[in-house]
């Protein structure tokens, strides 16, 4: 399907398109150690959007998502990889979802804390990183427990662990890595929420932009370009989201 020239321009303002890229959930975006060069799930698309738009491609990397949102509502990215929220909402034009990942609480062995019904009380605090999408939602929803926010997600459980709190709060797999090399914690049984990542866009763009990149996430899920993707970059635990009705 051709893509009209006002689309693209929407696209790319600064004549090259822009994408914002969340180093801080290593499930979608990591950085090789020795070159810098980012690459992962998210990575992917946003090379495959850019061929699919015909134009160049910048990636503008970030260590954590608040900072994705940010520059994404400041206008110096045109497009990211976001955890679908209300809240962000207000200003982007998400997609439907392309990968579904969990959130989990981790705690310490001998914590009284069986359950997520556990979690919700006064005297507990819960670590956070900052302006993800699990503070967006642990901020509406806890009542009584105190939300502390680490600098990034990949921060949350040293935060955890040198304030002395009682809860970390993050992506399964995050946690699950942290406590395979950090003796003395565990993860509850079940999740707290499911993340539904997406695809955005400023929504001063254009509804006509923010349609073709829900067409275009929709083709990358039925081509299994997403699957696929998950594969070569080993991430277990994630699932592809559904197609869209």
């Amino acid at each position: 399907m051709s893509i009209k020239q006002s689309v693209i321009k929407a696209f790319t303002p600064m004549g090259v398109l822009r994408a914002s890229i969340n180093l801080g959930n290593p499930i979608l975006a990591n950085q090789n150690a020795v070159t810098g060069e980012p690459y992962g799930v998210s990575v992917d698309l946003a090379r495959a959007f850019a061929r699919h738009l015909g134009v160049e491609l910048e990636l503008v990397v970030f260590d954590a998502a608040g900072k994705c949102v940010q520059a994404l509502n400041e206008e110096r990215a045109d497009f990211g990889f976001f955890a679908i929220d209300p809240l962000r909402g207000e200003q982007i034009a998400f997609t439907t979802p392309y990968v579904l990942i969990e959130g989990f609480y981790l705690v310490r062995d001998d914590s009284p804390i069986k359950t997520n019904a556990d979690v919700d009380h006064a005297h507990n605090r819960v670590a956070v990183g900052q302006g993800s999408a699990y503070d967006l939602f642990l901020t509406r929803e806890l009542k009584a427990a105190r939300v502390v926010r680490a600098p990034t997600s990949p921060a949350v459980v040293r935060t955890f662990i040198d304030q002395q709190l009682e809860v970390a709060a993050g992506v399964k797999q995050q946690l699950e890595s942290d406590a395979r090399a950090i003796a003395g914690l565990r993860l509850l049984d079940e999740r707290f929420m499911v993340i539904r990542q997406a695809m955005g866009v400023p929504k001063s763009r254009g509804t006509a932009a923010a349609e073709v990149l829900v067409r275009f996430v929709e083709e990358m899920k039925a081509s299994g370009f997403v699957a696929d993707a998950l594969v070569r970059h080993r991430i277990d635990g994630p699932s592809v989201a559904p197609l869209a009705r």
